[in-house]
């Protein structure tokens, strides 16, 4: 865990990331992939109570859209595991029960978006319900995963090299994700300066198809080794650097128990 590596963020939001980290086997990529979804704890809807539910739906099925509802998640240390937070809904139809209904008993756990529809209530149709939400991991159920979206692939590095042929039609390519182009010309700098990497850009720029980047070119494309980008969406339970820092974190608090249990 003490080899260091880079990050660069392409794109960044709240929600959805695209970033690039060099320096880093497969193996560590899909243990950080796999860490996003299923080790970083989320709050989530597990017990539900009906006071009243005169709707269409089964208590049951009520309970399973409610339990898929995200909710935000506290800052790491504000709650244990065992830790318990109270939300109510009570709605009257004719009208729409939306997440943006759930009250909540605590100001940090609330629901991350609120126009998530939970059921279409008919004139004379009502729900009452409190739910209790606790702590959880997406290994023990998928309400828990705040990645929604987590995936990553090679850097693929595109060079020109050389024009087509003049009676050849240029064939569409499709890439996707991420692109490095310009490195060849990169690793060769003037004035003695130090080489640096290509440029990075984002094939949704091009349509995906390199035709459309380089039109009569012809061009090489292969991986950049140890060098991966990463696609990471979040259910709103926190943003995509929390929810990336906390599967790091994970990730150092396994390795650091196996390391203890070796030397035992």
């Amino acid at each position: 865990m003490s080899k260091e590596y880079d990050v660069e963020f392409v794109e960044r939001g709240d929600r959805e990331a695209r970033f690039l980290v060099r320096g880093v086997t497969p193996a560590f990529a899909n243990g950080v992939r796999r860490a996003m979804i299923a080790d970083v704890p989320t709050m989530a809807i597990d017990t539900v109570r009906f006071i009243e539910n005169s709707s269409v739906m089964f208590d049951e099925q009520l309970a399973l859209r409610l339990g898929l509802v995200p909710l935000t998640t506290p800052p790491e240390g504000e709650f244990l595991e065992d830790d318990v937070v109270t939300l109510s809904i009570d709605v009257e139809g004719p009208e729409t029960a939306y997440s943006g209904d759930l009250v909540s008993s605590d100001e940090l756990v609330q629901p991350a978006d609120e126009n998530v529809p939970i059921i279409e209530l008919k004139d004379g149709q009502r729900l009452e319900a409190e739910a209790d939400a606790v702590m959880g991991t997406g290994k023990e159920h998928a309400k828990h995963q705040g990645g929604t979206g987590v995936g990553y692939r090679h850097l693929q590095r595109v060079e020109v090299v050389g024009d087509l042929p003049e009676f050849e039609d240029q064939q569409s390519r499709i890439v996707r994700g991420v692109i490095e182009e310009g490195a060849a010309e990169a690793a060769e700098p003037s004035n003695g300066e130090q080489p640096r990497d290509g440029d990075l850009i984002p094939t949704g720029e091009f349509g995906h198809d390199l035709a459309n980047r380089y039109p009569g070119k012809e061009v090489r494309v292969e991986d950049v080794p140890e060098t991966f980008v990463f696609h990471v969406e979040t259910d709103g339970s926190f943003t995509v650097e929390e929810l990336v820092s906390r599967g790091i974190e994970s990730i150092e608090r396994r390795a650091d128990a196996l390391e203890e249990a070796v030397q035992l």
